[in-house]
């Protein structure tokens, strides 16, 4: 599998995006803010993605999700990057966030939601979100890499460690950031499963990530020495899960909101019902969910390259159409626009933050190289037999197959 065409496409997006997005800052500054509000919350979600997925594996002390290990944490480690790509949201933020010109005297929605809605208190938190997202993807990484240095316990107990508080302040953190950074452009809405909507999303898109950069890198020979056929199956079967589950809470936010039938609340969906928003939102039901869906239900197609590559991809796609589904149609209310703006943006993050995820991945081992757990991602186990009939010549052990991992189905592909 040749890469070297596609050595230069980071640049090329960067050069090309950068170049649009700029023109429409100067031609369109109204829809420059949003398209780059879109775009940011688009790779924002990837990255908080890949940081639950590297914290989930510490937690669960999990063997086979130690080959994507390495590239998660660096997913989750190009959030400052994230912080440096917030500064236009911050200077455009009164642009694009009309609760900040109004008067929490005359508006009661703004009023009883302060002192959280105040502009201090925006950008305050917002500081704090990079700060906590900095800290907690910097101290994994850092502990990942001395793991591979001196293969001590420690890195992997501090790893744990960090894990068990930073699952409290990732689902607090993230939380804040889709109410103040998305929900917050219609700040007369509430809703209490907003986080937990972009969380799913979020994580879903990481999954299909994932599954994509572990077959380039089992197919460059990076990572095939130490998969087999079920780490395919596992990404799989979690993306899987996760179509389902993110299914479950938009369609039980909607229906709650609805049913209620209490204008404060859905006066959001009314607006979402108007113009092609309701296709978009027909798209979203069928692309989300019902494609993905009855395409994962088999067992056999999650190692099955051609016909998962492609749905990985998929979910690109439908996380951002998803996500314009809560953002653009404040600018644009009576139907969905694609904007060359929206295209300029988003290609330049893509090839920005492809550049520095490449950079800081080919600096470092591509897998943690003395993870306890890495025989047992290997389709190993750790543990020696103990019957002398199963020892070599000279006693030593042989590792064996796990049944935990699923190392005696491991074939070639």
């Amino acid at each position: 599998m040749n890469l070297s065409k596609w050595r230069n496409v980071p640049s090329i997006l960067m050069a090309a995006g950068g170049l649009l997005a700029l023109l429409g800052f100067f031609v369109n500054r109204e829809q420059f803010a949003y398209s780059w509000l879109l775009a940011f919350m688009f790779f924002l979600s990837l990255c908080l993605g890949s940081l639950f997925l590297v914290m989930i594996h510490h937690l669960f002390d999990a063997g086979w999700s130690v080959p994507i290990r390495r590239f998660c944490e660096h997913i989750a480690a190009m959030l400052p990057w994230m912080a440096l790509l917030f500064i236009p949201v911050a200077v455009l933020a009164k642009t694009i966030y009309k609760w900040m010109n109004e008067n929490p005297a005359l508006d009661h929605a703004l009023r009883s939601k302060q002192p959280l809605f105040t502009v201090p208190k925006f950008y305050l938190v917002t500081v704090l979100l990079f700060g906590a997202w900095w800290l907690l993807s910097n101290r994994l990484l850092s502990w990942s890499l001395k793991q591979d240095h001196s293969g001590a316990a420690e890195p992997t107990f501090r790893m744990r460690g960090h894990s068990f508080w930073g699952m409290w302040a990732f689902g607090l953190s993230l939380t804040l950031a889709a109410i103040m950074w998305m929900k917050a452009l219609q700040h007369q809405w509430f809703s209490t499963m907003y986080g937990v909507c972009y969380f799913a999303g979020s994580v879903w898109m990481a999954l299909g990530t994932a599954y994509v950069i572990t077959m380039i890198l089992d197919r460059q020979g990076v990572l095939t020495d130490i998969l087999h056929e079920h780490q395919y199956y596992f990404l799989g079967s979690i993306l899987f899960a996760f179509t389902v589950f993110h299914a479950y809470v938009n369609f039980a936010q909607y229906f709650i909101i609805w049913n209620a039938n209490m204008p404060e609340e859905a006066f959001w969906f009314v607006l979402r019902e108007r113009g092609t928003w309701w296709w978009i939102g027909i798209v979203i039901i069928f692309g989300h969910f019902f494609i993905p869906f009855l395409a994962l239900l088999r067992i056999d197609v999650k190692n099955l390259f051609p016909y998962m590559v492609p749905l990985c991809l998929w979910t690109w796609l439908m996380h951002y159409v998803d996500l314009s589904f809560n953002i653009m149609p404040v600018l644009h209310p009576s139907g969905f626009v694609l904007h060359w703006i929206d295209l300029g943006c988003w290609a330049f993050m893509a090839g920005l933050l492809a550049k520095v995820f490449l950079r800081n991945y080919l600096a470092h081992p591509p897998y943690p190289i003395k993870d306890p757990r890495l025989s047992e991602a290997m389709g190993l186990s750790p543990v020696p037999p103990l019957h002398p009939m199963e020892r070599g010549p000279g006693g030593e052990a042989h590792p064996m197959a796990s049944p935990i991992s699923g190392g005696e189905h491991q074939t070639k592909r």
